[in-house]
């Protein structure tokens, strides 16, 4: 069996170890006599392997004591709903920095919850860069600040931390957590889905500054308060345990790999390479992206027009690339390099592109 690179945005490719490891242990897991998706989450061999792959999250991720992690159901836009009754006040105002696709998501999911202040945005250019600090409209008396570390869509990421003040600053890094050193101190709540970084789709990490679980926020249900999941370590219900465990076969997969600084500067080689295949082709690949916020982990770029995009990502397939094609909001073509991705698969990809350039330019 040969195994293409795959490039797609989320579920994303996982490390073959993990993929093998997860085979070799499907059927009896642990000494257990069973498989770990047969077993009950409260079990002490269970309760043991969530809290290691709880220390070692913070472990990869550097998340001090005074922070809680949850492993949640749900996804990120669960998250981005469950955020405003959790930490805002009913009618409360929340502030949000919009840059692309899931900065628009997050306000949807808020806007039944708090008054959304739209503090700023980057649409009418495009989603092409990210709205600059000082142009912000922040609220004084904001229940927090949204961002989106990372847009998967339009390729834009944050390269510093904004200063927000005293106000919590809420982030998104579903698509860019534990790719470089987070200094977690500067938010108050860290949200990622899994299935980029981290694992498999179906289970997503919430990572809280403990005293904004003392906030009341708005009348919800129990299964709703991430109280109760953090006095219940995220076992207030059943939760994804196959899913649980392949995330944490993954973290031990990558703190073996040398953790965050590792895959930093993983990041920054497999980024510059295809960036530099882009800028370098005379124009036949372009990136419209600001280059100061291009992301690291989500390159779209596009072709001289629409039949070269689905020719090169036939082509592409047929090659052993997988998942090239562009999100319907943008088109054109994407490429996801999380940290799973090898280096060597951007070669190819690479070497695919001067390839196709030849060809057809």
């Amino acid at each position: 069996m040969t195994r293409a690179f795959n490039f797609s945005a989320g579920p994303a490719t996982l490390p073959e170890a993990v993929l093998r490891q997860a085979q070799q242990e499907m059927l009896e897991w642990n000494g257990v006599g069973a498989s770990i998706v047969e077993i009950s989450h409260r079990s002490a061999e269970f309760m043991a392997m969530a809290a290691q792959a709880e220390a070692g999250l913070r472990r990869l991720v550097g998340i001090p004591d005074d922070y809680a992690v949850l492993f949640l159901g749900g996804g990120a836009t669960t998250q981005q709903a469950l955020i405003p009754l959790n930490f805002a006040a009913p009618g409360q105002r929340a502030d949000y920095v919009v840059s692309g696709h899931w900065g628009k998501t997050a306000i949807k999911q808020a806007m039944p919850y708090v008054d959304v202040n739209v503090a700023a945005s980057s649409e009418a250019g495009g989603f092409r860069d990210i709205p600059a600090r000082a142009q912000w409209q922040l609220s004084p008396d904001a229940a927090y600040v949204h961002v989106t570390a990372n847009e998967t869509i339009h390729g834009v990421e944050y390269r510093d931390v904004p200063d927000v003040g005293d106000v919590p600053l809420v982030a998104d890094f579903s698509s860019s957590i534990a790719s470089e050193r987070i200094d977690v101190a500067r938010y108050g709540v860290i949200y990622a889905g899994a299935q980029k970084n981290l694992g498999p789709v179906g289970i997503t990490v919430v990572i809280i500054r403990r005293d904004l679980l003392e906030r009341s926020g708005q009348p919800r249900a129990d299964i709703f308060d991430y109280r109760s999941h953090a006095a219940r370590d995220s076992m207030l219900n059943t939760p994804p345990t196959w899913n649980w465990y392949l995330l944490g076969l993954t973290v031990q997969w990558m703190l073996e790999q040398g953790g965050v600084d590792a895959f930093a500067k993983l990041s920054r080689a497999k980024s510059t390479l295809l960036y530099d295949a882009i800028d370098g082709s005379g124009g036949f690949y372009r990136n419209e992206v600001a280059p100061a916020v291009r992301s690291r982990m989500n390159v779209p770029f596009f072709l001289p027009d629409a039949e070269l995009d689905a020719r090169f990502v036939a082509e592409a397939k047929a090659a052993g690339l997988l998942a090239l094609k562009g999100h319907k909001a943008v088109g054109g073509i994407r490429a996801s390099l999380y940290n799973a991705m090898p280096l060597q698969g951007v070669q190819a990809l690479g070497a695919f592109m001067r390839d196709f350039q030849q060809r057809n330019g």
